[in-house]
């Protein structure tokens, strides 16, 4: 059985398609790489955000559920993403970024062995940059050149999820036994596991808490997390695994940009597996990703229909220049 290759990517629930965009692209400089809507519905915006080429293990991708509630943070939820960066020194720029425009923020702060920035945007989306100065195992992926963000400061991929758990013991025995995950670390009330070739984008940080009300899921929450395979067969593999198991699973769904499995290991955490290809470069040219509704060739025929039900967002910046900011 081939182990998952790491971290695929985070889906979660923005209260803004508008407001989410701006701050994926101009606070944080991350490029959108496609805009599409919600398979399983078609009225909700699904924005992807990731690296300048759109690589497996760099995208958060948002839904955009019309009148959705707030979300409530809490125990049982993944409660964190994390987005890497080349090194230390570029934490420090970001602190003095987001004091500048005013994002809350941790400051930089430790948790085994790597620095790392805590910070949320206007839903109290919990996020967190990490250093790759002394990573090593799954490389990241490239900044986008044509940002606001100097490269050499700039996001680069996802790091490692935050998933909050009451019943500790059973969601450790799950990814162990089930995922093949493996424990590294543990600092306190949080277990470091990791997958495949290891590293910040390989990893999942498990943090045990009894103590705080059940999370619940709306806007500013996470969706759902997805892990790395390379293809079909081995989707294939994971679903009969799952089975033996005696996981729920939906069994292979077809996203056109990926494949994918869904798996639900507790009530309230949502698991995929998706594909690495074929990605996002085969419907729009590399100059302008994003900047048109991308619908897959199975949603062509409701293009008119779709259209009409979610409000037009200009996303177009190939005709915009981005000055470098260096602070």
């Amino acid at each position: 059985m081939k182990q998952l290759k790491g971290i695929h990517h985070v889906t979660a629930i923005t209260s803004s398609a508008e407001r989410i965009y701006e701050f994926f692209t101009y606070v944080l400089g991350v490029r959108l790489v496609k805009k599409t809507v919600n398979q399983d519905d078609i009225q909700a915006y699904h924005l992807f955000f990731a690296d300048d080429v759109g690589s497996p293990g760099t995208d958060m991708t948002f839904f955009d559920f019309p009148g959705i509630q707030k979300g409530v943070h809490g125990t049982n939820e993944i409660a964190r993403t994390s987005f890497r960066v080349a090194n230390d020194a570029a934490l420090d720029y970001w602190v003095k970024r987001f004091s500048r425009l005013n994002v809350k923020h941790s400051g930089v702060k430790e948790q085994f062995g790597k620095k790392t920035v805590s910070f949320v945007d206007f839903d109290d989306q919990q996020y967190q940059l990490i250093s790759d100065e002394k990573n090593e195992g799954v490389a990241s992926g490239k900044p986008w050149k044509n940002g606001p963000i100097p490269l050499e400061f700039a996001i680069t991929g996802l790091g490692p999820v935050f998933i909050r758990v009451a019943n500790v013991d059973y969601f450790k025995e799950v990814l162990e036994q089930v995922f093949l995950f493996k424990e590294v670390a543990r600092e306190g009330d949080y277990y470091l596991f990791e997958m495949g070739e290891g590293g910040n984008g390989a990893q999942v940080i498990v943090e045990h808490n009894a103590v705080l009300p059940q999370g619940w899921q709306g806007s500013g929450t996470v969706h759902h997390v997805a892990f790395r395979v390379e293809n079909r067969e081995e989707i294939e593999e994971w679903k009969n695994r799952l089975r033996s198991f005696r996981l729920p699973n939906s069994g292979y769904v077809e996203r056109y940009y990926f494949g994918s499995l869904y798996t639900r290991v507790t009530r309230e955490i949502l698991f995929e597996i998706a594909t690495d290809g074929p990605g996002f470069m085969g419907d729009e040219p590399y100059e302008t990703l994003g900047e048109k509704l991308s619908l897959p060739p199975y949603f062509e025929p409701k293009r008119d229909e779709i259209e009409k039900l979610v409000r037009p967002i200009d996303t177009v910046r190939s005709t915009k220049h981005f000055e470098k900011e260096y602070e």
